[in-house]
């Protein structure tokens, strides 16, 4: 049997009365990169947290970090996606687990805070791993200076880290974008779930996910030369 390509049918009326199919993956690419930032803006702040409390001297902050670490980590995605989405609001009281259940746009909220949690464990370890690279005289120079052990994180050891681990948290940052996939499972019309809805509806499969796929790699690709202009912009001089 042989496959009959049409473009067109990017252009054709969508079955949701508005708009076109090419109209509903631009709609759920939005909802990707909506979720991609929300997730992203957790997972920098939560998992740059995480990160600093693994390097410190403490014994509890180190545990709390590492139990953090492992249990984010070692947790499938898509079963993360499940329980926030179908046991946390069961665990809250009924009225508070009833009003998250009914709230508008449940699904991307659920999406939002579930990558950004997962992701902010795999952003600690690289946080850790670039505070870890730094000499050791830098954290002693902060003290010296009559720095704080907060001061001397956010003034001389995390500006720097931050340098280092750039390539990585791009590489992360990429990653949680692609993670916004999983989303679809709860609801969510995010790119790939409106590609399947195309596919579903026109019968056009190659078509969709070939379209899909070529969002994807732009959004991709824009990451990744922004990324690289601020790697330029932030180098240490006299560094590699």
């Amino acid at each position: 049997m042989t496959y009959h390509w049409n473009w067109g049918v990017l252009f054709e009326p969508s079955p949701e009365g508005t708009g076109t199919y090419a109209d509903m993956l631009l709609s759920g690419l939005a909802w990707t990169v909506l979720t991609a930032l929300g997730s992203w803006a957790i997972a920098f702040g939560l998992g740059s947290v995480i990160g600093v409390m693994r390097t410190l001297p403490s014994r509890a902050a180190n545990a709390v970090g590492a139990a953090y670490v492992e249990l984010f980590r070692n947790v499938p995605l898509l079963v993360q996606m499940f329980l926030w989405y179908f046991v946390l609001p069961e665990l809250l009281p009924a009225r508070i687990g009833a009003a998250v259940k009914q709230m508008p746009d449940a699904p991307f909220y659920t999406a939002v805070l579930c990558l950004g949690f997962f992701t902010a464990a795999r952003v600690a370890e690289q946080v850790r791993a670039g505070i870890r690279s730094l000499p050791r005289g830098q954290a002693l120079a902060g003290t010296a200076l009559g720095l704080t052990v907060a001061q001397t994180y956010r003034f001389v050891l995390l500006p720097h880290a931050y340098r280092i681990i750039l390539p990585p948290l791009t590489s992360e940052f990429l990653n949680n974008l692609k993670n916004t996939s999983v989303a679809l499972t709860i609801g969510l019309l995010e790119l790939t779930a409106r590609a399947r809805a195309m596919q579903e509806f026109s019968f056009q499969v190659f078509e969709a996910f070939t379209a899909a796929t070529l969002l994807y790699l732009a959004v991709n690709l824009v990451v990744v030369a922004g990324a690289t202009l601020l790697e330029r912009r932030l180098a240490v001089p006299g560094g590699r």
